[in-house]
């Protein structure tokens, strides 16, 4: 089901209040993310940050939240640093960086901010600023987009 954005003409991609997204650039496919139109910027689950000279942020993704091995190395430039308010009200300094996000058939360049997403379920949220103008959510289904197949996320590894 695909319907038209308002004035622009363009299908708008129905989508689930959770998919399998992918970080392409980052060797990372099928990671679970929930979409959040509540908040305005996208957060990754990292552990280990480690600022580095000229701007760069070394930190782990961690793809399974039980299966702690189970991470990717990443060195970016940061895009911004930012005082965010987290779901519980408190006002962290996090840091920003750009990824390249694939979303069923979209693939977009995204900002992220990294933080401790331990207690959550989903290693990834997306935020309104990641969703707008493309993506229309159905709040009562999810996994409506292809999940990656189990062969191509293990070539990745």
């Amino acid at each position: 089901m695909i319907e038209r954005g308002k004035g622009l003409g363009k299908a708008k991609l129905v989508i689930g209040w959770n998919e399998y997204v992918d970080l392409p650039a980052w060797g990372i496919l099928g990671l679970r993310a929930k979409l959040d139109t509540g908040a305005r910027s996208s957060a990754l689950h990292v552990e280990n940050i480690e600022l580095r000279p000229h701007g760069h942020v070394r930190f782990d993704v961690m793809l399974h939240r039980k299966k702690s091995d189970r991470r990717v190395h990443i060195e970016a430039p940061i895009s911004r640093r930012a005082r965010v308010r987290s779901s519980s009200g408190h006002m962290e300094l996090r840091y920003f960086v750009m990824a390249e996000l694939r979303l069923g058939p979209v693939v977009e360049v995204v900002e992220v901010n990294l933080m401790d997403r331990q207690r959550m379920i989903y290693r990834m949220l997306l935020g309104r600023s990641a969703l707008a103008g493309r993506f229309l959510i159905d709040v009562a289904r999810q996994n409506l987009l292809e999940r990656p197949r189990r062969a191509a996320r293990r070539a990745l590894r």
